[in-house]
């Protein structure tokens, strides 16, 4: 039985996220029906982690075992001529039988972007956010999520998870053009957490003083002290590590 890898790029707009669900269109859907269609046999997808309705991915990785013998030149232009304008498998390899892009992974890296004009191009990938940003205060900030913390304030309340406990390794506010991006990268999320993130953060801006703010949502472990979380469609899963 052989592994492989892939690597995944996709437009979440039209999607209910990464998982499965039933009544819903979903990304791992997707590609799970392709590759059974093309490899007449049924299939376990496994990907690095969930994104959520709308969020994008440009290095989503997922793996699959198969009994076939894979030429993996043809069978990525197979996969991707019969998968959806919006969804296309960038790389594929054979991995070591062991390799499991969930519980292998070491780092997640995630993209937020904010667009300052209401631009037709940018709608579906961006938050349009037309109020003033001060990159240097936000970057300020950032020491503030560094290191292994409790994010239980920054997660959505209905989760089962107990463990809320996420190692943030590096973050980052930057000008890319007309846009502005911020950057997270971290062992692990909680649901809704980057976008409670950049959500909290943003509303930092305008408080008297912004650092003891923050602190005080860490400290409250409250859903309800954090501020609302921004809009999918500017989210991107970027990168995996392993």
């Amino acid at each position: 039985m052989k592994n492989y890898r892939l690597i995944i790029q996709y437009d979440g707009t039209n999607y209910s996220g990464w998982q499965i669900q039933k009544n819903s269109q979903s990304i791992q859907q997707k590609i799970t029906d392709a590759i059974e269609v093309l490899l007449k046999e049924k299939i376990n997808l496994i990907g690095s982690g969930r994104t959520d309705s709308g969020v994008h991915a440009i290095g989503q990785v997922a793996n699959f075992r198969t009994e076939t013998e894979i030429n993996i030149y043809r069978f990525m232009h197979s996969l991707n001529s019969v998968l959806p304008s919006d969804i296309m498998v960038s790389e594929m390899e054979e991995a070591k039988f062991e390799f499991h892009s969930r519980f292998d992974a070491k780092k997640r890296t995630y993209l937020y972007l904010l667009s300052p004009t209401r631009s037709p191009f940018y709608k579906n990938y961006s938050y349009f956010y037309p109020r003033k940003i001060d990159l240097e205060k936000l970057n300020s900030l950032i020491h503030l999520f560094l290191g292994e913390k409790d994010y239980t304030s920054f997660s959505r309340k209905n989760t089962d998870i107990e463990n809320k406990n996420c190692n943030v390794y590096k973050a980052f506010w930057r000008k890319k053009g007309e846009l502005v991006l911020f950057s997270i990268q971290a062992s692990r999320y909680l649901h809704g957490m980057v976008r409670t993130v950049v959500g909290t953060l943003l509303n930092a801006q305008d408080q008297n003083d912004p650092e003891v703010f923050i602190k005080e949502i860490f400290n409250s472990q409250n859903r309800e002290e954090a501020f609302e979380a921004v809009p999918a469609k500017g989210l991107f899963l970027y990168k995996v590590e392993y």
